[in-house]
C-alpha cells in the first residue's frame, strides 16, 4: 500500500485537537515532521505524539525532499502565503478554511497551484460530513427528475453556539509568543472594519461553500441585499443569487450548549432540509429530512446517511491523502474557493456602501504597524492611506 508523507504547518489548538490526531490515525499516511514557530511548543507536540522531525517554519519543513504534502492551520492572516511557499515547492496542499482574505490573495494561490502541478485543497469539512453528502444527493435527485419541481429558495441559518461539544484531546500550550506577521486584505476595506470583515468570513465562509455545493456550484453567484448590525458586522441577513435561486444566509450568535445551524432547500413540492451537529462531535452527521408533497400522500422522511458514524474532519483528511495518492479530484479545491473570495468580498463591500473592486489588486502591499496581539487575538488599528488600489497589508505582532 502506498504512503503518504506529509508535514505539518502549526501546533495550535485545530492541529493538535483535530487535524495531527487524524494524520496519525490514517494507515495510507505518515506524518514524518511539524514546523511551529514558538520552539518550545513544537518540541512538546513532537514528543507527546513521536513525530519525528521539528522545523522552525514553514519555509525549511517544504524543502523536506522526504515530505509529499503539507497541511496548514496557521492564522488565517498569514497560511494562505504558507500554501503558495509550499506549492512552489513542489507540495500538495491540505489547508484550513478561509483560503484567502481577499480576492487577490485566492487568486495568487490558484495561480501558484498551476503553476506548480500541484494541488491545493480547502479544509471545508461540512462538505464531508455524510449527511450533508446525503442531503446533496437528495437535491441532485429531486432536480434530475423533476419530482418537487424547481428550487425556489434556499435558508441557511448559522446563530452558532458551543462548538466544541466537550472535545477531550489533549493540547499542549506555553507561554511563548510568535514573531509578528502581515495580513492581507482586501484594498477597499476601511480600518474599522477590519476585525470585523475578518470575523465574518472565517465564520460564515463555511455556510455561503455549503450553499453553493448545494445547488451543484451553480453560478453566477450575486448579492442582492445586505443587512449586518453596523456595530459588530456579523449580525443579520445576506440575500444572494445563487445561478438564478435566492439564497438567503441569516448569521449571529447565541448562548446555547449545542450548535444552532440549519440549511433548507424548498422545491415547488417540498424540501430537502439538514442541520449541523456540534462542529467538533465526532462521529454524528447531521441529520437528513426530505418532505415530499407532490404525491397524494405527503411524507416527510428522516433519513440516517450511509456511513454516518464518521467525523467530517477526518472524513475530509482522508480524501484528501487518497486523493493526493490516487491523483482523483478533491471536492473542495483551491478553484472553487476563489468564488467564495469573491462572495465576501462583494457582501462586505455592499454592506460598506463601497464599490466593490473588480480587478485584481496586484502584487504591491502598504504596510502599517499594529498594536501587540496574542497568538489568537484579533488585529490592532491601522491606517489605510488613499491613493491607487493595493493589497492592504499590516504587521501583527
Amino acid at each position: 500500500m502506498s504512503i503518504l508523507r506529509m508535514g505539518y504547518v502549526g501546533c495550535g489548538r485545530m492541529a493538535q485537537r483535530v487535524h495531527i490526531p487524524n494524520i496519525i490515525a490514517l494507515d495510507a499516511c505518515e506524518l514524518v515532521a511539524v514546523a511551529e514557530v514558538c520552539g518550545r511548543l513544537g518540541e512538546r507536540v513532537c514528543q507527546r505524539l513521536g513525530i519525528p522531525r521539528l522545523y522552525p517554519s514553514h519555509r525549511e519543513l517544504v524543502q523536506d525532499p522526504d515530505i509529499q504534502a503539507v497541511a496548514v492551520s496557521g492564522h488565517f492572516y498569514v497560511q494562505g502565503q504558507i500554501a503558495i511557499d509550499a506549492l512552489k515547492a513542489g507540495k500538495d496542499v491540505f489547508m484550513e478554511k478561509p483560503m484567502a482574505v481577499s480576492v487577490e490573495q485566492a487568486e495568487r494561490i490558484v495561480a501558484a497551484e498551476r503553476a506548480s502541478g500541484r494541488r491545493l485543497m480547502v479544509a471545508y469539512m461540512k462538505r464531508y460530513d455524510p449527511g450533508n453528502l446525503a442531503v446533496k444527493r437528495a437535491v441532485e435527485q429531486f432536480t434530475q427528475s423533476g419530482e418537487l419541481g424547481e428550487i425556489r429558495y434556499v435558508r441557511n441559518h448559522g446563530f452558532c453556539g458551543d462548538w466544541e461539544a466537550g472535545l477531550d484531546v489533549p493540547e499542549d500550550r506555553t507561554e511563548e509568543k510568535p514573531p509578528p506577521v502581515y495580513s492581507v486584505y482586501p484594498p477597499w476595506l476601511i480600518e474599522e472594519q477590519i476585525r470585523r470583515y475578518l470575523g465574518y468570513l472565517q465564520q460564515y465562509t463555511h455556510n455561503v461553500n455549503l450553499v453553493r455545493w448545494f445547488l451543484d456550484g451553480r453560478s453566477p453567484v450575486r448579492v442582492r441585499a445586505v443587512d449586518l448590525d453596523a456595530d459588530n458586522g456579523m449580525r443579520g441577513v445576506v440575500i444572494l443569487d445563487v445561478g438564478g435561486v435566492r439564497a438567503v444566509i441569516e448569521s449571529g450568535s447565541v448562548a446555547y450548549h449545542g450548535w444552532d445551524e440549519h440549511t433548507q432547500i424548498y422545491f415547488e413540492k417540498g424540501w430537502v432540509r439538514t442541520e449541523a451537529p456540534p462542529l467538533l462531535l465526532r462521529n454524528a452527521p447531521a441529520t437528513v429530512e426530505v418532505y415530499n408533497g407532490s404525491r397524494s400522500r405527503k411524507v416527510c422522511s428522516q433519513i440516517f446517511p450511509e456511513g454516518g458514524r464518521e467525523w467530517s474532519y477526518k472524513a475530509e483528511m482522508r480524501h484528501f491523502v487518497e486523493s493526493v495518492l490516487s491523483g482523483q479530484p478533491f471536492r473542495s479545491p483551491a478553484a472553487d474557493a476563489l468564488e467564495d473570495a469573491r462572495v465576501f468580498e462583494a457582501v462586505y463591500s455592499k454592506h460598506l456602501g463601497i464599490p466593490a473592486v473588480d480587478e485584481p489588486a496586484g502584487e504591491s502591499y502598504r504596510a502599517v504597524p499594529a498594536q501587540p496581539e496574542t497568538r489568537a487575538g484579533a488585529a490592532g488599528p491601522l491606517t489605510v492611506a488613499p491613493g491607487r488600489r493595493t493589497a492592504g497589508r499590516r504587521r501583527v505582532s
